[in-house]
């Protein structure tokens, strides 16, 4: 078909769901929300994707840890079954650090209950507590964003001072600049504590803040703690290259200790990357996408039944007008043609609408939430041709029953 006679057909099909607005409005609908639905739900989790992405590969490709429990744990059945693994102890990071020759660097780190953090007549409560070796924050990737980190020699003297997250700041000192906070006390389970750094803020994750935190020399946790909880051993490879010989050297020791053979298939710990949380995450944003794309086909499912319906509604409204166009000429895909561009037409106006309606809800919802809103060209193509198509599938019956309409018939309908 020439491009004039498409064009006169667009026109017309315009027109007519010009004339019939509110028939037009309602066909709209279900286009409208099935598209709308996954441009809205797909936006969403790109920016989510990113910022999961951008977190969880803090540490690098190259740092692994081995604990007692896995970081996540899904069956109560799971649970018990870990809980009855040894403890992690200091005997076996020391053994890790002295018979890993691959490893490029390790560290010990252990986490104390929430515990509440006071100043003067001020408190926070609900504070992480980290005791950590000095290998740690680095591997940890935290920057120091005003003082220092502890020496050695504080360290090993098991020193009362800390590095804080931006969060005590906000809470303790009432947003002073870090600087200022530098050289600051502040008591940890009612022992005075001086602050010699601040580390760079991350901000939240799942509403949950990274910055609610304080780092301690693991020989002072100890000293306040004991020395009975399990701990976590980081290790880091120098390359990524390097990362599953590192892996093997480091699982060989531990089995070795905890005295597994080949036959055992429990390791009697957990040895993992950063990866198990993209892979938690990466199962429970496919669920997502699965659900919201049966919700979208549902609609458009129910969308294309109303056009197919609005579109047989128009074929008997303008029976006459048929009879007249063939007989002056016009051939049976002249008006296949007709019928099947009026359906594509609303079809997509509803994709493009749905399209526009989805964008908007990610952006109020990215807003709120406080992820960045990843704009897809390719999703807003495709929300829009797969409204087309359904337009298609839709207005093929309708528009074949006006093409196949007798002319003389069409003529004496009233």
């Amino acid at each position: 078909m020439p491009f004039a006679a498409l064009w006169e057909s667009f026109r017309v099909a315009v027109m007519s769901l010009r004339t019939n607005k509110l028939r037009t409005g309602l066909t709209l609908i279900g286009i409208v929300v099935g598209v709308s639905a996954v441009i809205a739900v797909v936006t969403i989790i790109k920016g989510l994707d990113q910022t999961v992405a951008t977190t969880f590969s803090s540490q690098g490709s190259t740092v692994f840890t081995v604990s007692k429990r896995p970081m996540v744990i899904t069956s109560r059945e799971d649970f018990v079954k870990f809980n009855r693994r040894k403890d992690v102890t200091k005997e076996d990071a020391e053994a890790v650090m002295r018979l890993c020759t691959s490893c490029w660097r390790t560290g010990v780190a252990a986490n104390a209950p929430a515990e509440t953090i006071k100043r003067g007549d001020q408190k926070m409560e609900a504070v992480l507590v980290r005791g950590t070796t000095l290998s740690v924050l680095d591997m940890d990737n935290r920057t120091i964003a005003a003082g220092r980190a502890w020496s050695e020699p504080e360290g090993t003297g098991a020193s009362e001072v800390c590095v804080i997250g931006t969060d005590l700041i906000d809470n303790l000192f009432g947003g002073a600049s870090p600087d200022k906070v530098v050289g600051q006390q502040i008591r940890i389970s009612g022992r005075p504590f001086q602050i010699v750094g601040v580390v760079e803020p991350l901000g939240k994750i799942f509403g949950i803040s990274r910055d609610n935190v304080v780092y301690i020399p693991f020989e002072t946790y100890q000293k306040i703690y004991g020395a009975h909880d399990s701990l976590i051993i980081f290790i880091q490879a120098q390359s990524a290259d390097q990362l599953e010989l590192v892996e093997d050297q480091v699982r060989t020791i531990m089995r070795n200790r905890r005295g597994k053979t080949f036959k055992d298939e429990d390791d009697g710990f957990a040895l993992e990357t950063q990866d198990v949380f993209l892979d938690l995450y990466g199962k429970a944003t496919s669920n997502i996408y699965i659900v919201t794309i049966g919700v979208a086909a549902i609609s458009l499912v129910v969308g294309g039944i109303v056009v197919m319906n609005i579109m047989l509604v128009s074929v008997t409204e303008r029976t006459k007008e048929i009879g007249i166009r063939k007989a002056v000429g016009a051939r049976r895909q002249d008006i296949l043609m007709q019928f099947l561009i009026e359906a594509v037409t609303v079809t997509a106006i509803g994709g493009a609408l749905g399209v526009l309606l989805g964008f908007g809800l990610a952006y109020v919802i990215a807003l709120l939430i406080g992820f960045p809103l990843l704009v897809s060209v390719g999703s807003a193509v495709l929300g829009v041709g797969v409204s087309s198509i359904v337009g298609i599938v839709s207005g093929l019956w309708p528009a074949w029953s006006a093409a196949k309409l007798d002319p003389i018939e069409a003529l004496r309908a009233e």
